[in-house]
């Protein structure tokens, strides 16, 4: 895809989201189903995934960990991002990898530890590419990268959560 035709696919969506803001919201769902043992089972729209804990948590490390999971949507999102503003901005991208990893103190998470924070400490997000941008261009990327990524802007921003339980007997 090149610019012309992603911009040719977006200029009707912009334009609706500019004459009738309240289209613009989306709700993005998620959906598991508590499991056996401790896991729950993840809808993904493409398959279910089974996610356990940890093996620093106990688990045997054959279920899918949640915490990999958030990294792996930082990853999906960070990349998807990343080429959409390349092919916007007219940067040719030829390849590249996409990393993230991120620091857990399992104190907390296992109440080992009060002062030990439940949730990552912090996360490294790295773009190696092939491409023949220079270095003002990068910084054009990466400053509308970090700034469209939905799960990027989440993570560094932070959000309310609303949690809400309901029973049956």
């Amino acid at each position: 895809m090149n610019a012309t035709e992603l911009k040719n696919i977006q200029a009707p969506i912009k334009e609706k989201y500019r004459e009738q803001p309240d289209s613009a919201i989306i709700t993005l769902k998620a959906s598991g189903k508590i499991g056996e043992g401790i896991s729950c089972k993840v809808e993904t729209g493409k398959k279910i995934i089974e996610a356990g804990l940890h093996p620093a948590t106990g688990g045997t490390g054959m279920l899918a960990c949640s915490g990999d999971m958030l990294l792996e949507a930082l990853v999906a999102c960070a990349g998807v991002t990343l080429q959409a503003v390349a092919t916007a901005i007219g940067i040719e991208i030829k390849s590249g990898i996409v990393n993230a990893e991120g620091d857990l103190d399992f104190k907390g998470t296992l109440g080992v530890s009060k002062e030990s924070p439940v949730g990552f400490k912090s996360i490294r997000l790295n773009f190696n590419l092939e491409t023949n941008a220079n270095e003002e261009q990068i910084a054009s990327l990466k400053k509308l990268t970090e700034r469209y990524c939905v799960v990027y802007q989440t993570i560094a921003n932070g959000i309310a959560v609303d949690t809400t339980y309901t029973t049956a007997n």
